[in-house]
C-alpha cells in the first residue's frame, strides 16, 4: 500500500503545487482551471474530484486542501457520506459479484484516500456518523482480498491510537486546570509551601528553554489542522440548514495552546515580582533574558514572545528601580526581533531562517520551529476574512484555499518534530502547575516592591490591599 509522504513534500519551494491535471469529466464538469491551476468549482464538482476511480487518484495537495476547507461548507460526516455513496455507486462495490479486476484496481485507491483522512484529520472521526461510514466502506474494501484487510486494519488500529491518545491528553488538560490556583491564596493560606521560586527549580537558562520547548511540541501537536478552519466556521449563504453551527467549532486545543502562552507570560511576571529584595528581583530578570535567548536560538518563538510579553507587563515595567540594576542589552536585542512594527518584520525573518534551516536540518534539534502562534493564526485569520469563500456565481473559491493550506501544511510540517531534549519531569511539573499572580495580584505584588508613584496608583495599591488582603 503507498506511504503517505511526509508534509513537507506536499508543497514545493516555489510554492505549492496545485496543477492538477484535467481529465475529461474535470473540463465539463464544473471545475474552472486557468493555466492548468484549478480556480474554483461548484461543491459538487469539488466532491467528485476527491474520489478516485480506476484512472483516477486526486493529487494529494488537493485531498488536503479540499478537507481542510469543505468544513467551511459542509460538516465532515455529510461529505463523508457523499464520498462512501459516490464509492460504492462508481465503483460496483455495492454488487457482491461485482467486476473482481475491477475492484482490484479501486480498492487500494479508496484505501489510500481513507487513510490520508484519518492520518491528517483523525479528529473528524471522534464523530460517530464518521466512524459508521468508514467502517461500512472499509468493510467492503476488505471483504474483497486478504492484503486489503490488512491495510484495513492497520488503519483503523493507526486511528484508534490518535485518538485515544488525544482522550487522554485531554484528561490531563482537565487534570491541571481543575488543581490551578492562585498565587495568592496559596500565599495566604499556606505561605510556606512556595518557599521555592524558578531558580530553585531549574537554574540554568539553557535547560529551562529546552523544557518549555518539551510543552510548546507536545501542545502543537495535538492541534488538528482543521482547528485553524473551524475557529472561522460561519453560516454559509448556500446552506439552507439552520441547524447549530456551534459543533463545527471544535477548536479545544488551538484554545489550551493559546491559554498555555498566556500561563507563561503570567508565570514570568510572577516570578519577577515576587521576591522582596530588588536584587533577587533583578536576577529573576536576567535569568529570564537568557532564557527567552535560548528560546530564540531552538527556534522556540512561541515561549520566546510569552517570556518578553510577560517582562513587559505592566507590573513588571514599572519596577524602575529593579531594571536599573539589570544588563538589559540582551533584552534589548530580543526585543527588536520581536517588534511588530511592519507587521512583525524582523520576526518573519527570523521565522524564515529558522524554516529554511529546518529544512535541510542534519539533526532534529535544527529542524525545531515554534511559531508565534497567536500571529499565525491572526495571519490565518486575515486571509479568511480577507477573500470570500464562495464567487458571485456561487462557485467555491479554491484560489484561496490553495492559500490556506499553504500555510497551514506548513504549520504541519513543524507540529510533528521529536522533542530532541531529555525530558525534565520536576520542572516540567512547575512550569505547568505552580500557581500563579492573577493580574490584581501581579500589581499588589510590584507596589509592594516598588512604592506607588502618583495618586492614581496610590489608590489603586489602597483598594488592592483591602480586595485581596482584608487590609487597609
Amino acid at each position: 500500500m503507498p506511504q503517505t509522504p511526509p508534509f513537507s513534500a506536499m508543497f514545493d519551494s516555489s510554492g505549492y503545487n496545485r496543477n492538477l491535471y484535467q481529465s475529461a469529466e474535470d473540463s465539463c464538469g464544473g471545475l474552472y482551471y486557468h493555466d492548468n491551476n484549478l480556480l474554483s468549482g461548484s461543491l459538487e464538482a469539488l466532491i467528485q474530484h476527491l474520489v478516485p476511480n480506476v484512472d483516477y487518484y486526486p493529487d494529494r495537495t488537493y485531498i488536503f486542501t479540499f478537507l481542510l476547507s469543505s468544513r467551511l461548507f459542509m460538516h465532515p460526516y455529510e461529505l463523508m457520506a457523499k464520498v462512501c455513496h459516490l464509492c460504492v455507486e462508481h465503483q460496483r462495490l455495492s454488487e457482491p459479484d461485482g467486476d473482481k479486476n475491477q475492484m482490484r484496481k479501486i480498492a487500494p485507491k479508496i484505501l489510500q484516500l481513507l487513510t490520508e483522512w484519518t492520518e491528517t484529520f483523525p479528529y473528524d472521526f471522534r464523530d460517530e456518523r464518521m466512524m459508521r461510514n468508514l467502517k461500512d466502506l472499509a468493510h467492503r474494501i476488505a471483504s474483497g482480498e486478504e492484503t486489503y484487510r490488512k491495510n484495513v486494519q492497520q488503519m483503523m488500529q493507526c486511528l484508534i491510537r490518535k485518538l485515544a491518545a488525544l482522550s487522554q491528553y485531554e484528561e490531563v488538560l482537565a487534570k491541571i486546570s481543575s488543581t490551578s490556583t492562585d498565587r495568592l491564596t496559596v500565599l495566604k493560606t499556606k505561605p510556606q509551601s512556595i518557599q521555592r521560586d524558578i531558580i530553585t527549580v531549574c537554574s540554568d537558562p539553557y535547560t529551562l528553554a529546552q523544557q518549555l520547548t518539551h510543552i510548546e511540541l507536545e501542545r502543537l501537536n495535538y492541534i488538528g489542522p482543521e482547528e485553524f478552519v473551524q475557529a472561522f466556521v460561519q453560516k454559509d449563504p448556500l446552506d439552507n440548514d439552520k441547524s447549530c453551527y456551534s459543533d463545527r467549532k471544535k477548536t479545544r486545543n488551538l484554545e489550551a495552546y493559546v491559554e498555555w502562552f498566556n500561563r507563561l507570560s503570567y508565570l514570568v511576571a510572577t516570578e519577577i515580582c515576587m521576591p522582596v529584595k530588588k536584587k533577587h528581583r533583578a536576577r529573576m530578570i536576567e535569568y529570564f533574558i537568557d532564557v527567552a535567548r535560548e528560546c530564540f536560538n531552538i527556534g522556540n518563538f512561541n515561549s520566546l514572545m510569552a517570556i518578553i510579553s510577560g517582562m513587559n507587563m505592566s507590573p513588571v515595567s514599572r519596577l524602575k528601580k529593579t531594571w536599573a540594576k539589570v544588563k538589559t542589552a540582551k533584552f534589548d536585542i530580543l526585543e527588536h526581533q520581536m517588534d511588530p512594527s511592519s507587521n512583525f518584520y524582523n520576526y518573519r525573518t527570523a521565522l524564515r531562517g529558522a524554516a529554511q534551516r529546518s529544512l535541510t536540518a542534519h539533526s532534529s534539534r535544527e529542524k525545531i520551529v515554534i511559531p508565534f502562534f497567536s500571529l499565525l493564526i491572526k495571519d490565518i485569520y486575515f486571509l479568511n476574512e480577507g477573500c470570500a469563500n464562495r464567487l458571485p456565481n456561487g462557485h467555491v473559491n479554491f484560489e484561496k484555499f490553495w492559500e490556506l493550506a499553504k500555510q497551514v501544511s506548513e504549520f504541519m510540517t513543524w507540529k510533528q518534530v521529536e522533542c530532541p531534549f531529555e525530558r525534565d519531569r520536576k520542572i516540567l511539573q512547575y512550569l505547568l502547575t505552580v500557581p500563579v499572580f492573577s493580574e490584581d495580584a501581579l500589581y499588589l505584588a510590584s507596589y509592594e516592591s516598588e512604592g506607588p508613584e502618583n495618586h492614581i496608583e496610590k489608590d489603586r495599591w489602597k483598594s488592592l490591599r483591602s480586595s485581596l488582603l482584608g487590609r487597609v
